[in-house]
C-alpha cells in the first residue's frame, strides 16, 4: 500500500531546530519525535512504521536505537538511515545493505570546523596553552623561559585521511609553511599531491611527522590502527591529535606513551567512551589537551548540517538521489522496496 505522508523519526532534537522547520512545512513528511526516556514500547511503534530514521551522534545515542540489523528487522517500512554529521559509525552498513536501506550522511558540511580544531590542538599543544594556562592558575609560572614552546613553521604534519576535512587540514597547514604528508590508500599519489600533500605509507608518515593529525573513518580497517607499536614509530617530539573517532587509537597504549615520553603529547577529541569519566588518565596528564568531541560543533556548523540533513530528506523521500549517499551499490534494491512502499519508483542512479 503506498503511504501519502511519509514517517521520518529522530530523537530528542536536531542539531539545530531549523530542520524541524523545514521538515514540518512539507505536507508528505510526517516528522515524529521520541525521546530516549520514554518506555521502549512507547518508542518502537513508531519506529516500526517509519521510512526514515534521523539517527543521534554516538555522544547522544543510546541502545537501542543503533542503526543496526536488530532495529532493521523490526522495521519493515525503513528505506533510509541518515547520520547526524560525516561519520556513520552507528549505522551497521552491511546490515542495511542486506536490508535494502540506504544510508546517507552529512560528509563536507562540518569539514571546516573539524580541520580548524585539528590546527587548533597543533597550536595549542606547541605552543603549550593548556599546560602555561594551569602554571599561571597554580602559581609556578615564575620563569616564563621554562615555558617556552616551539614554532610549526617548517615542520612535517602527517594526515591520516585526506577526505573532505584531510584536504583542509593541509590547506591550513600549508598556509604554516608545513611539510604536509598524507597515508591514504584509496587516492593516487596525483590525488593526494592535488589536496596538497606528498602521499607516504603508513610507517613513512609515523617516522616523519612532527604531527600526526587523524581524519579518517572509524571502520574495520581502522579500528586500533595507533597503538604501542605506532606510538613507538613516531618520533619522541612528535604530537598525536585525533579529531575523528575514538578507537581508532588505543587509550592505554597512547597514555603509556605519553607518560614514558615515547611522544610529546596528545590532542585528542574523541574518546572510547563519550563523554569520558572526569577520572580518565588523559585528562591528567600536562602534555594533553582534551576537548569532549566538539571538534564539529560550532554554531554555524550545526546550523549547516541541520540543513543539508532536512534538505536531503526531502529529496529521497520525493525520489531523488540523495547526494551523500553511502551505499549506492544497493539503489537497485532500494527502488524496488521504494516503489513498493512509496508508491513510484525513485530517480536512477546515474
Amino acid at each position: 500500500m503506498a503511504l501519502n505522508r511519509k514517517r521520518l523519526v529522530y530523537f530528542e532534537r536536531w542539531f539545530d531546530p531549523i530542520a524541524e522547520r523545514v521538515l514540518n512545512a512539507e505536507d508528505d513528511i510526517e516528522l515524529t519525535r521520541l525521546q530516549y526516556a520514554d518506555p521502549d514500547a512507547d518508542n518502537w511503534p513508531p519506529l516500526e512504521t517509519a521510512v526514515g530514521y534521523q539517527i543521534s551522534a554516538r555522544t547522544e545515542l543510546k541502545e537501542p536505537w543503533f542503526g543496526d540489523a536488530a532495529l532493521l528487522a523490526r522495521c519493515p517500512n525503513m528505506l533510509a538511515i541518515s547520520s547526524a554529521g560525516a561519520g556513520y559509525d552507528v549505522i551497521d552498513v552491511d546490515a542495511c545493505n542486506a536490508a535494502g536501506v540506504i544510508v546517507v550522511n552529512q560528509s563536507g558540511t562540518n569539514s571546516e570546523p573539524v580541520a580548524e580544531h585539528a590546527i587548533a590542538l597543533m597550536l595549542g599543544l606547541t605552543k603549550k596553552v593548556g599546560y602555561t594556562h594551569r602554571a599561571m592558575v597554580n602559581g609556578t609560572a615564575n620563569d616564563r623561559m621554562t615555558l617556552s614552546g616551539n614554532n610549526i613553521k617548517g615542520k612535517t604534519v602527517g594526515i591520516v585521511g585526506i577526505g573532505q576535512i584531510g584536504r583542509l587540514t593541509a590547506k591550513f597547514a600549508n598556509a604554516f609553511d608545513m611539510r604536509v604528508l598524507a597515508c591514504d590508500p584509496y587516492l593516487s599519489e596525483q590525488q593526494v599531491a592535488e589536496r596538497g600533500a606528498q602521499k607516504v605509507d603508513f610507517p613513512t608518515l609515523l617516522a616523519e611527522s612532527d604531527f600526526i593529525t587523524v581524519h579518517c573513518p572509524r571502520n574495520s580497517e581502522t579500528l586500533g590502527m595507533f597503538g604501542a607499536e605506532a606510538f613507538a614509530r613516531m618520533k619522541p617530539n612528535a604530537y598525536f591529535i585525533n579529531t575523528a573517532r575514538g578507537k581508532i587509537h588505543q587509550e592505554g597504549p597512547l597514555v603509556d606513551a605519553l607518560k614514558a615520553g615515547r611522544i610529546a603529547g596528545a590532542g585528542i577529541d574523541v574518546f572510547d567512551v563519550e563523554p569520558p569519566p572526569s577520572d580518565h588518565p588523559l585528562l591528567h596528564l600536562d602534555n594533553v589537551m582534551a576537548t569532549p568531541h566538539i571538534a564539529g560543533v560550532t554554531i554555524e556548523t550545526l546550523y549547516d548540517m541541520s540543513i543539508a540533513a532536512a534538505e536531503q530528506w526531502i529529496a529521497l523521500l520525493r525520489g531523488r538521489v540523495p547526494p551523500r549517499l553511502v551505499n549506492p551499490e544497493i539503489w537497485d534494491r532500494y527502488s524496488d522496496r521504494f516503489e513498493q512502499i512509496i508508491g513510484f519508483r525513485p530517480d536512477q542512479l546515474a
